[in-house]
């Protein structure tokens, strides 16, 4: 697929899909989210991109869906764009792939819920974020409402969406919506060394564990530990996990080799 409004780049055992619409602040459309949708399939086929990193060209992750598109939509139109967008965080969300955000800036309304859609979130001290869409007259429609209050409880959820306020990188980090703030010129570098951390680990123990994480969070507590139990017990027979526990051993570095199922 020909890319207009991403860009893809690949460096070892990282994919990074850098949304490039600076003239808008990358506000995504249609076009745009499917394209990622796409970097996305791209590089969860990979074998060698246990990492994918989602960040913005400029000053800006996201700052929201593009509001001169969603104005001339009507109800129909609007229930598709909700449809794709929900079903592209999705694949972000569950791709065996770790999804890392790097957010440069700006990440509101579609941009908080790109970045919500990914494992971890690393976030510039310039970062803003929020859910503004009822300012609008218009509520989150890529899966924002229940993505948000799973990260940060419903309480809180509800007074930012509710409210439509933007916080600052130090209140998400605050209420749990990122993972780490860093300064600006130090992002990518950041978000590179956590890849490497992951990179560094068991790769089928840690798609197992993103598997397990996802399925185990909207479960049961029963149910989420029998995922748990299962998935604990079959890493026993790989060769991995004979590996690292032969490497902790021996006092070395595990030699990974990748599996068939890549």
């Amino acid at each position: 697929m020909e890319y207009k409004n991403i860009i893809i780049t690949t460096e070892p055992g990282v994919g990074i899909v850098t949304i490039n619409r600076p003239d808008v602040l990358n506000a995504v459309n249609v076009e745009t989210i499917v394209e990622i949708e796409h970097a996305i399939r791209e590089f969860s086929e990979k074998k060698d991109v246990p990492v994918i990193i989602i960040t913005g060209a400029g000053k800006s992750f996201v700052s929201g869906s593009d509001i001169s598109r969603l104005v001339k939509m009507d109800a129909l139109q609007a229930r598709e764009y909700s449809a794709i967008g929900q079903r592209v965080l999705t694949l972000i969300e569950h791709t065996e792939r770790v999804t890392i955000a790097a957010v440069n800036g700006f990440a509101l309304g579609s941009g908080c819920e790109i970045a919500m859609a990914c494992d971890i979130r690393v976030a510039s001290e310039k970062a803003k974020f929020g859910q503004p869409e009822v300012k609008l007259g218009l509520i989150p429609g890529h899966a924002g409402t229940q993505r948000l209050a799973r990260l940060i409880g419903l309480g809180k959820a509800k007074e930012l969406i509710f409210t439509g306020d933007i916080i600052d990188a130090q209140e998400a980090f605050r209420i749990g919506l990122v993972n780490t703030v860093v300064p600006p010129e130090t992002l990518m570098d950041a978000t590179r060394a956590m890849a490497q951390k992951i990179i560094a680990a068991g790769p089928t123990a840690v798609r197992v564990a993103k598997t397990v994480l996802n399925r185990g969070s909207d479960a049961p507590m029963a149910t989420a530990q029998s995922y748990e139990m299962e998935a604990f017990s079959i890493l026993f027979s790989t060769s991995e996990a004979k590996e690292g526990m032969t490497a902790f051993l021996e006092k070395r570095k595990p030699r990974w080799v990748p599996d068939s199922n890549g």
